[in-house]
């Protein structure tokens, strides 16, 4: 199959170019190589001769159309986003620009280029975006396909807005396309200004590890190489205009979450004292979502699939990647926002 990867420089896109060229899949990457994408990421997809690169933004139509038409692929994956939150609260338009016009720019050249081709019923959209888009859970219940949207910072409203677009491009037009929304994800590559590689990168440092409020926020963490697998999985075998939520049934507090980063950093790289030492509590950021878990009972029932890495396989597996790549992980030190506390504007 030949696909086009929105966003494959970044972190979870990354690992969707690294596994489909594994696969035996042709990929063209493209990424407007905003501040937290990095080349580095695909470096060993890159080799492949099935591999290409295309530096393009999804806002810009004529280059979309360009692209499609060069390359003739049989799915698009949307991944390119503005995913951060914090940065969000400080600069929410830049998420909207990106996250609903850039996807509506995509769906209009993806609907075209469609069309022109007779409405090839092999072709698929794949959208991927994140369980935040249904806000905020009590101490019971998961989000299942049919919870409510409720989003509660701008990046998770922009990310909504998204879905609702990729489905009324699919009631409205007809475009073939499916849906799947995600827990957190962590593991190698990732961007250090979320949570796992900031505690990772202000340990190694000796600096104050951040944790918000009383650091009893819950999320669901999905280790990013067996979320890759499941977007495989679902563009291959989805059930067209259905919509798919990918969780990694690992339910741990933030301070939970911190805590064994810590212990594992005591193991594999001791330091005078405790890591946990490190741990310091901060003001908690605006409209911060209580807790995320999620039901992944249709992908397992439909499409046959479970996570493979539980907290301590993949937390560990990812502190030794950080360890042993702190080449990469210095190399984006002096990028915007790296050691910066980000979304406390009110």
């Amino acid at each position: 199959m030949k696909i086009m990867v929105t966003g494959g420089a970044g972190f979870i896109g990354s690992a969707v170019v690294r596994r489909a060229i594994a696969y035996g899949h042709s990929i063209v990457n493209v990424d407007a190589l905003t501040y937290a994408a990095c080349l580095d990421n695909v470096a060993s997809a890159s080799e492949s001769p099935e591999y290409a690169f295309e530096h393009a933004d999804i806002r810009d139509a004529s280059a979309m159309s360009a692209i499609l038409c060069k390359y003739q692929p049989d799915a698009i994956m949307h991944l390119a986003a503005e995913s951060h939150v914090d940065r969000s609260i400080d600069g929410p338009a830049t998420f909207i620009d990106t996250n609903v016009t850039g996807t509506y720019v995509l769906l209009e050249a993806a609907r075209a280029y469609w069309m022109d081709a007779g409405r090839p019923e092999t072709f698929r959209f794949h959208h991927i975006s994140t369980d935040e888009v249904f806000g905020s859970l009590g101490e019971t219940g998961f989000f299942t396909e049919d919870s409510p949207y409720q989003p509660n910072s701008p990046y998770s409203a922009s990310k909504a807005s998204s879905d609702h677009l990729v489905r009324a491009w699919r009631e409205t037009y007809g475009l073939p396309v499916v849906m799947t929304n995600c827990s957190n994800n962590y593991g190698p590559y990732q961007f250090p200004e979320k949570l796992i590689p900031v505690v990772i990168l202000n340990a190694l440092s000796g600096k104050p590890i951040p944790i918000y409020g009383a650091g009893d926020n819950i999320r669901d963490w999905l280790h990013v190489e067996d979320h890759a697998k499941a977007l495989l999985l679902v563009l291959e075998k989805g059930k067209l205009g259905r919509s798919y939520n990918i969780g990694g049934e690992n339910e741990m507090t933030n301070l939970d979450l911190v805590r064994m980063i810590c212990a594992i950093l005591d193991q594999l790289k001791p330091g005078k004292t405790p890591y946990a030492d490190l741990i310091t509590f901060v003001t908690d950021r605006p409209g911060h979502d209580r807790r995320y878990a999620i039901d992944p009972k249709r992908i397992r029932e439909e499409l046959n699939w479970r996570p493979t890495f539980t907290p301590e396989t993949g937390l560990k597996q990812t502190v030794q990647w950080y360890l042993d790549n702190d080449a990469w992980l210095n190399a984006l030190h002096t990028r915007s926002g790296v050691g910066e506390r980000l979304g406390i504007a009110r």
